[in-house]
């Protein structure tokens, strides 16, 4: 099936969820074309984009003609059309605890510090730049902390975050450090994630999705 497929994603090389989306594409070894929309010059209200994704947000993929939207759906979509390298373990425990630590970054952190919050606190807010640091940082480490005690307490985690094979939870979370070092985040109470994070960057897969090398890297 993955081979009928002509994969296109539309992204921004600081988008998190783009680089998700990114680093899974490389796990799986499936070729893309990237067309990029810069968020903060309004690129993703742009009408013809907003026909692929009414909410103007990113990462979408274009799978022929279908579009998909959300990381997390994206992800997962890819771990079905091209099952090995598995994503998520094989027993549903397993996947749970895949799903919820991918969640707690997906759902809990980054909603809280994506642009669009940042730019509504600088904004409407009238919120100093000081003010919008600490905001940022204050949600990365309560989400963090949470990661963080799962991480060290549980004996299935490996070199990555669910043994020694990276999977969902480790391409959620990987962004979300490289954001969180951009805006000086202490990670020093950290360690299992720094760790995890020291190993997943070693692995090309993660190094080449990393915004820094995307095409619209500024």
């Amino acid at each position: 099936m993955a081979a009928d497929l002509k994969l296109t994603l539309h992204g921004y090389h600081r988008s998190s969820a783009s680089f998700r989306v990114r680093i899974a594409l490389n796990l799986k070894g499936l070729p893309y074309d990237s067309i990029t929309h810069h968020l903060r010059r309004g690129e993703q209200r742009a009408p013809n984009y907003l026909s692929l994704n009414p909410q103007g947000l990113v990462p979408t993929l274009l799978a022929n003609a279908e579009a998909i939207s959300q990381s997390l759906a994206i992800v997962e979509y890819l771990d079905e059309i091209v099952p090995a390298p598995a994503l998520l373990p094989a027993d549903a425990a397993g996947r749970a605890r895949v799903r919820g630590l991918a969640q707690i970054i997906a759902c809990d952190i980054h909603p809280l510090n994506n642009l669009r919050v940042l730019q509504y606190l600088r904004d409407p807010l009238k919120q100093p730049q000081e003010a919008v640091q600490r905001w940022y940082q204050h949600w990365v480490a309560e989400g963090f902390q949470a990661v963080e005690q799962l991480l060290a307490a549980q004996r299935i985690v490996g070199r990555f975050c669910h043994g020694d094979l990276p999977g969902l939870a480790d391409i959620c979370l990987i962004p979300q450090v490289v954001n969180a070092r951009n805006f000086e985040c202490d990670l020093s109470p950290f360690p299992t994630i720094t760790r995890i994070f020291n190993a997943a960057m070693q692995l090309e897969a993660f190094e080449r999705a990393s915004p820094k090398y995307q095409p619209d890297a500024e």
